[in-house]
């Protein structure tokens, strides 16, 4: 359960609570964008409503149409891969701020995550080698679940644009994972968060595939804010996340979405993800077709 508030701290909150309602104009909304898997979007709202709810400041949510949305977030859900791009311009719009630390041994405390190769439960295939010649599903080519940490694979087994016999986009991890379970491709890497919800959701699925590889593991997708906002206010934000694991209602949130808490990160947390993209570069496979 959280702890009370200081006497300090209980002033502090209502002399900010104070100031916002006796300006002018009241607060324009923080526009919160998800940019990640529609299976864990009502976590996301959640966390949304936390930060309306402690810091008193009016939100909205909405999920993202197209990367182009990024522009017009002042806080997004948004995969590592795409703010490594984004962060290699002289004009990044979004710094990171934090990201999750996932429950479970395989996580080891760190705010990493895997990607999980499955294949139907009566598939002969076993390991990543099997895959050549198959037809693999990615959720899209800006994820670095679905498709980063792929390339990052086929660099190291000296994949080339051949390796997968056919590369289809599907949108979504839980797309992706359908089409395997439909027998409508061979495999594809699921981002193990993903995963794990869409199996608490439908038990069903645990019987349906099986996990022959586990890539990785990358860092894990950041929460970013908008450089423009106020200092004193992405701090604010910053401190809601991380007291999230000490209040007893959030943290009952969290556990049943796999998340054991939050942790501070910045642009060098991403720099595994970074390695990653200059290695593939050069290197022209998987392409989607």
């Amino acid at each position: 359960m959280a702890a009370p508030l200081s006497a300090l701290d209980e002033v502090v909150r209502v002399s900010r609570q104070a100031v916002r309602r006796s300006a002018a104009a009241p607060p324009q909304p923080l526009r919160f964008v998800t940019f990640l898997a529609p299976n864990l979007r009502a976590v996301y709202q959640f966390l949304a409503r936390q930060v309306e709810e402690q810091l008193d400041y009016p939100t909205e949510f909405r999920s993202a149409a197209s990367y182009a949305d990024i522009h017009e977030a002042d806080v997004a859900f948004l995969c590592g891969l795409p703010y490594v791009e984004l962060a290699n311009q002289a004009d990044c719009p979004v710094e990171p701020l934090v990201a999750p630390v996932l429950r479970g041994d395989r996580y080891g405390g760190k705010p990493i995550y895997f990607s999980d190769v499955i294949v139907r439960r009566a598939s002969p295939l076993r390991a990543f080698g099997d895959l050549r010649g198959c037809s693999w599903a990615c959720n899209e080519p800006r994820s670095q679940s679905g498709y980063g940490i792929t390339r990052q694979r086929l660099l190291e087994v000296d994949g080339t644009n051949g390796f997968f016999g056919k590369v289809v986009e599907t949108g979504w991890h839980e797309r992706s994972l359908r089409q395997v379970v439909a027998g409508e491709v061979d495999a594809s890497a699921i981002d193990s968060h993903v995963l794990a919800v869409a199996l608490r959701d439908e038990p069903e699925l645990a019987e349906a595939i099986h996990v022959i590889d586990s890539l990785g593991p990358s860092s894990i997708q950041p929460v970013v804010v908008r450089r423009g906002l106020p200092r004193s206010l992405i701090d604010e934000l910053r401190a809601v996340f991380l007291a999230l694991a000490d209040d007893f209602e959030a943290c009952r949130v969290l556990q049943r979405a796999f998340i054991e808490r939050f942790v501070a990160v910045d642009d060098s947390t991403y720099d595994d993800i970074r390695v990653m993209l200059r290695a593939a570069e050069a290197a022209r496979f998987l392409e989607l077709r």
